[in-house]
This record gives structure tokens, sequence and C-alpha cells, in this order.
């Protein structure tokens, strides 16, 4: 069977806090631990109004606190924000609160725009360039194999699985060559998928932690019990979506509206089939059968389910029915 595994932005609704965000994050993580999902990943923004998942590493301890045997990590930790020893640091911490539970997904965008970039890396001096030799350095302080000179501590000897992630074919060219797993965004970056797949798979390198490919794939699930009410409960994703492209900035996760898709022009609703094209929507049945089709010509070895609901309960169901239709596949 397909592992299942889910991101979460950990969303910050109109009209609440991060507060109430976070305690949503912990339930949520609790209700997918009980469903059998294998991994809860946060990822990294910074400036952004609606997500609270900028200190991630702060996150990944508290949902590690709520949970007890489901993988937690970074989907990803942005790499050029952060010197890799403090990186090395911050996991081999998580490591020794949370043994053999902790992943580390590694991308290299900037997870912000330029001017909160440039606030985030003052005096730091990295870019995207320096990814891959910023990569091999933190493998080596958990590897604590001296090449470095410095010891992490804690992080040393740690056990966490890397991950590398990525929309494009680089990343795709650097985790086959250092023979790690790889995880694609199609859940918000389709459009080179197949080439990434084709190029991951072709060029990967067998390594003392992975043997063959591990492909993990973004994919956008909101499952109800009825086909009109799940596209009711995706307006609200689709609505930051517009919004994020229309305007740059993100927004607090707004309300569902009814027939929201219907009062777009036809160049937002091209841009939402493009964004979005890796997505099932829809009651059970239609879930399951886009689930099975999105596997069947991928061949993943995992789907990263995500997908943000105004409704924590919903959201909740989503995700129950969701699991369901991955376990009768």
């Amino acid at each position: 069977m397909t592992a299942y595994s889910l991101l979460d932005l950990v969303p910050i609704l109109q009209g609440g806090n991060a507060s109430q965000a976070l305690a949503n994050a912990a339930d949520l993580a609790r209700h997918a631990e009980g469903l059998g999902f294998t991994r809860y990943w946060v990822a990294e923004h910074h400036g952004m109004d609606g997500i609270a998942s900028a200190a991630t590493a702060v996150v990944i301890a508290h949902v590690g606190q709520a949970t007890s045997t489901i993988r937690v990590g970074a989907g990803g930790i942005m790499l050029p924000n952060h010197s890799p020893l403090q990186v090395a640091e911050q996991f081999g911490t998580l490591d020794a609160l949370f043994p053999g539970r902790i992943d580390l997904g590694l991308g290299r965008a900037p997870g912000s725009d330029q001017r909160v970039s440039a606030a985030i890396r003052r005096g730091l001096g990295s870019d995207g360039n320096e990814f891959p030799r910023d990569v091999q350095e933190l493998q080596s302080y958990f590897a604590d194999d001296g090449q470095t000179g410095i010891r992490a501590t804690p992080g040393a000897g740690a056990k966490v699985d890397i991950w590398i992630l990525g929309s494009s074919l680089f990343g795709a060219q650097l985790a086959a060559m250092l023979g790690l797993p790889y995880a694609f965004a199609s859940h918000f970056a389709p459009g080179l998928l197949d080439e990434a797949i084709q190029v991951y798979r072709r060029n990967f390198r067998p390594s003392d932690v992975l043997e063959k490919p591990h492909l993990m794939l973004g994919f956008n699930v909101f499952a109800a019990d009825s086909d009109a009410e799940a596209e009711y409960l995706a307006s609200s994703q689709q609505q930051a979506f517009v919004a994020i492209r229309t305007t740059g900035k993100g927004i607090q996760l707004p309300p569902p509206v009814r027939g929201y898709r219907e009062s777009l022009g036809g160049h937002g609703n091209a841009m939402l089939d493009q964004v979005l094209s890796a997505s099932a929507i829809g009651g059970p049945g239609r879930v399951r059968e886009q689930l099975a089709a999105f596997i069947a010509r991928t061949g993943a070895d995992e789907l990263m389910l995500t997908s943000a609901m105004f409704d924590p309960a919903a959201r909740k169901h989503s995700l129950t029915l969701a699991a369901e239709a991955m376990q009768g596949l």
C-alpha cells in the first residue's frame, strides 16, 4: 500500500490567531496519528499573515509532545535561511526529545519575499546556490565525522531522516546524487512533476541511508460526505491561492464560499486548475478514484496529503475519509 502522510501549514483562520492555529495543529496531528498517517510535517514560511509555522522547530516540538508514535518533522526547513550548525543543533535537540521520530526536509527557497528574506538572513551571507554544500555540511554534523572540525551538541549522532524537497529538477538531481528520499511539491507547483520523477529515479545512487529511490509527492485532498460539500470546503484554500497569486501576499484562511469557482473569471479558474491539478475534491468515491489515478500515473511511494479548511472538524473528517480511501486502494 502507498504510504500516506500529512503536511500542515498551520493556517491562521480569518478572525483567529496563532494560539488557536497551534492548538488546532496539535489536535490535527493526534487525529492523523490515530488514522495511520506515517508522518506529520510543517513548513517554514515567514512574513505570512495566514501561516503560524515560522518557528518550525518549535512547532515540531509542540506537535511531538502532543503525539506519541507518528513521525514529525519539517517539510521543510529552508536551508538558505539558517546556518547548517544551527539546524543540526535544533533537530538534534528534537531527536533527543522524540528519538526515532524526527524528519528533516530541506529546501532551497526562501519561504518569504526578498525583503523578509533579507531580514532573516542579516549577516548570514548565504543563498540557494550554496544549498548542496550546506546539505553535506549538515549531514557531517549528524554523522559526527569530524570533517567540519566542530561537534554539534545536541546533533552529533542524531538519527534524523533527511529529505530533499523541490518543485524543479534541481532538487531531484541533488536527492538522486546524494541517495536521499525526495519530496516534490506537486500540491502547489505540479508543472515539472513528471520530469522530476524521471530525473530522480534515473539518476539515483544508492547510499548508506537509502538503497533505492523513495519518492513522496504532495497532493491536495478535500473530502466530504458529498461532492458538493467538498467543493464548498475547498473554496477557502482556493481563495488563499488566488490572493497570493494576484497580490503576492498571504491572507488569513477565509471562510468557504458557495459557488466560488463560478464567481471567478476564466483567468482565475485557469490558474486554479493548473496550481491545484494534483488534487482530489469530492465525496468518498470521487476522492478514492482521483487518488488511485494519481498513484497509477506517478508510481509514488508515498503521498504527502495536504489541505486547509476553515472548519477544524470538517478538516479532521476530510482526513478520515482520505485515510479510508488510501487504505482501500
